[in-house]
């Protein structure tokens, strides 16, 4: 009779730094690890003791720069090759904290995307929401379902499934007429509580922000907030990226031990899909018992903001930015006169709105408006981390600088390296005379920048 061969353990490996990575965040790595196996340089840099580590991964989870990694002996990928082909690893490794959370996160299913909606009209945000949903759902292989909450909404739903929804939940009572936190949150927990959603997408304006932290809270899981990207890992968890450390470093993080997984995103981050006019899904007519005389806050008057020359830079199509190389507030004229004859408006950078050149509404950035508009001419912005997740995405970038290798150059269509106190006046007579030369009668002409 043959001696059964002894199962081979998994090797946990030891951690190392690589070369370059480390952003000296402040020993994050250090505080981690379990068994004070780790210093810190002069530099800032963590010194590893190989033979106090233990492979537990702690101070690689810690770390935002992700400068730490697990690295084998040939010895133990050899016994890591072994056991490649042994399917259930990772079940009979699994102890029984594990297998309990998987449990739960198997209980949750589905993309919801809340549809935000003021007197009946759905932000924009809110369909933008729906096309990166779609997305996420179909490598999920579940619904997208949208959320409506309101009175006399029901259009909303169908609008919904034009947008790529498979399902809508529909709230619809006099109590929820206008926003008001409580019974918002309220409807909205219930709704999560019953239907067990994977994933919940809200926008990040005022009533998304609001909303979303109470709702994580209430049902006890993560929120990321001002997300710039989403997507799927091989673990069905939700990659949620975001600027971090005050924009200098993009962070991805997972709540991969908590449902739902919930996430807000500003206007203009994702691309407005497709609408498929006719498209049809099933409404869910959701019930709660809410009553107004429950309600603490009253909706007494809806003062619309209507100041005299408000400018919305965020749906804007062409933006002109200034930045602090446009040295004083009088120069932003030269911007304004590019801006009219595109048919655009005048931004900003931070630099440039807290010296007091322009006010705080043009204000394009990570601590600004996001924008996607068709043109971004930058002009004197040096294109700082915080600046550049604002108007990345952009359809065409042009930078005028006079630095080189300013580090706006990077995500720019067309650079420009120059005094834009020249560059931008000489831009304006062309595009003048193109007009000019199109119109020769002085006629009012159709405009049609990208052509010109």
């Amino acid at each position: 009779m043959s001696e059964a061969k002894p199962k081979l353990k998994k090797p946990r490996g030891k951690v190392r730094l690589l070369e370059g990575k480390c952003i000296a965040c402040g020993a994050r790595c250090q505080s981690s690890c379990p068994v004070d196996g780790i210093q810190m340089s002069d530099a800032g840099e963590p010194q590893i003791e190989l033979s106090k580590c233990i492979g537990c991964l702690k101070c690689v989870k810690a770390c935002p720069g992700s400068a730490l990694e697990i690295f084998y002996t040939k010895e133990e990928l050899e016994i890591l090759a072994a056991l490649a082909g042994q399917q259930d690893l990772a079940e009979d490794e699994a102890d029984p904290e594990e297998l309990a959370r998987r449990e739960y996160v198997a209980g949750y299913q589905g993309v919801w995307v809340f549809v935000e909606q003021t007197e009946g009209e759905a932000a924009r945000v809110s369909w933008e929401l729906m096309g990166k949903g779609k997305e996420l759902a179909a490598k999920l292989g579940v619904e997208l379902c949208a959320v409506v909450m309101g009175h006399k909404v029901e259009h909303l739903c169908h609008e919904a499934f034009t947008y790529g929804a498979d399902k809508a939940y529909l709230l619809d009572q006099p109590v929820l007429e206008y926003y008001r936190t409580y019974p918002y949150l309220d409807a909205l927990c219930h709704l999560i509580e019953r239907y067990k959603p994977e994933i919940v997408l809200m926008g990040a304006t005022g009533m998304g922000r609001d909303l979303a932290g109470a709702v994580a809270t209430r049902v006890k899981t993560g929120l990321t907030a001002d997300c710039t990207g989403l997507d799927i890992d091989p673990k069905r968890n939700l990659m949620q990226t975001r600027p971090a450390f005050g924009g200098n470093i993009m962070a991805t993080i997972m709540c991969d031990r908590f449902r739902p997984q919930m996430a807000t995103v500003r206007s203009h981050v994702m691309p407005m899909p497709a609408q498929t006019v006719g498209s049809s899904g099933k409404i869910v007519h959701a019930s709660f018992p809410l009553s107004e005389s429950d309600v603490f806050t009253k909706v007494l008057q809806v003062i619309r903001d209507s100041k005299a020359g408000h400018v919305d830079i965020a749906g804007a199509e062409f933006i002109v930015s200034g930045g602090r190389g446009m040295m004083a507030k009088e120069n932003f004229a030269i911007l304004q006169e590019l801006a009219d004859e595109l048919g655009g408006v005048v931004g900003a950078s931070r630099s440039a709105v807290d010296a007091g050149w322009m006010p705080g509404d043009r204000q394009v950035g990570q601590t600004g408006k996001t924008v996607r508009p068709k043109i971004y001419i930058a002009c004197g912005i040096s294109g700082a981390i915080q600046h550049l997740v604002g108007m990345q995405d952009s359809d065409l970038i042009i930078a005028i600088n006079r630095d080189k290798e300013a580090p706006i150059f990077e995500v720019a269509s067309y650079g420009i390296v120059g005094d834009l106190f020249e560059i931008v006046p000489a831009i304006t007579a062309i595009l003048r005379e193109l007009k000019a030369a199109k119109n020769p009668g002085g006629q009012p002409a159709d405009r049609d920048v990208e052509a010109a």
